[in-house]
């Protein structure tokens, strides 16, 4: 097989902080390859945006710090201890991110065709008309209404779902080999969240990049997803194609999410949830990091659980009862 686009190694993004060192991603590993849709899926705390930060070098040192033996490499470069041009070369050009909350990310004062005509003009060396003539092209491609109109426009006067539009066109405008979207549909209604999923499957397809979609919903997960790494606590507890992770799921947490989920046969009973919550990055328990929110813990979760591989494809999960 190939070598794949992305491929993280033993990531360790730490917070020095005046309480201790919050060990927010602790040895996650996992590969994007080239065409494809990676989901990261868990709840919020469980470490999925720092993991995205940590990619692109966007946290903020100090108090974060990758550790040693973390390794982050992009066709074949290593990320990781990069200086900032290289980074800087690499953001917005062959990998470009969408962030969770539209609204701040974009800058408030300049109108969202500035926005956007700014990375033509830094990585593709336009000049001010061609650069502005693509950015109503983008806007356009991403569904945008009267593009030449909106083009003139601030964040404010529009829609969240159109707010997240622009963003993505500014993330595509380089035709990247990865975007990384980050809760793309947060906050925004149902019809608009189908429409910004449907939106980024077409980009996909249409460019031919991969995508590293980083979510709490499983709904969206089955929709989009080719291959799905859970997350709890910081570590990776399970990863899987699709069909895996929700017809055999291997590790109690993710059979908790998809317990979760309401069905539209259950009308009227109660939801169920998983007890507890995320323990605090400052300090992970012992053994098995899930052990106190789990129905099934026993005498083998005390210690500390490898990431066992189940079969092909990259099937693996954190349980000594998926050996079992």
């Amino acid at each position: 097989m190939s070598e794949p686009l992305l491929s993280v190694r033993d990531l360790r993004a730490w917070f020095f902080t005046d309480q201790g060192i919050a060990k927010a991603v602790d040895g996650v590993s996992f590969e994007v390859r080239e065409g494809e849709t990676l989901g990261i899926v868990g709840e919020s705390g469980c470490g999925k945006t720092v993991t995205s930060l940590a990619l692109l070098g966007l946290l903020p040192e100090p108090p974060a710090r990758l550790m040693d033996g973390s390794s982050v490499r992009f066709r074949g470069q290593e990320l990781v201890g990069a200086d900032e041009k290289q980074l800087r070369a690499l953001r917005g050009n062959e990998i470009s991110m969408v962030f969770q909350e539209p609204m701040s990310s974009l800058n408030p004062v300049f109108s969202v065709g500035d926005q956007i005509t700014e990375t033509l003009r830094l990585h593709r060396g336009m000049d001010r008309r061609a650069a502005r003539a693509e950015a109503v092209r983008l806007l356009g491609e991403v569904g945008i209404p009267e593009p030449a109109r909106r083009v003139d426009e601030y964040p404010h006067q529009l829609s969240g779902g159109m707010r997240q539009r622009v963003m993505i066109a500014m993330a595509i405008s380089c035709s990247p080999k990865l975007l990384i979207a980050d809760e793309p549909t947060t906050a925004l209604d149902v019809t608009i969240q189908a429409q910004i999923l449907e939106l980024l499957a077409e980009l996909r397809r249409t460019l031919g990049m991969a995508v590293l979609l980083i979510t709490h919903d499983l709904g969206v997960v089955a929709e989009v997803c080719d291959r799905v790494v859970v997350m709890y606590a910081g570590q990776v507890v399970e990863t899987g194609t699709v069909e895996d992770i929700f017809v055999r799921p291997a590790h109690p947490y993710t059979r908790g999410l998809l317990g979760s989920l309401p069905s539209v046969g259950g009308a009227g009973g109660r939801l169920v949830s998983i007890a507890g919550t995320v323990p605090s990055p400052l300090h992970w328990p012992d053994g098995c990091r899930f052990r106190a929110r789990c129905g099934l813990a026993g005498d083998g979760c005390e210690a500390p659980q490898d990431l066992v591989e189940l079969g092909a494809h990259g099937r693996a999960a954190r349980c000594w009862r998926a050996r079992t």
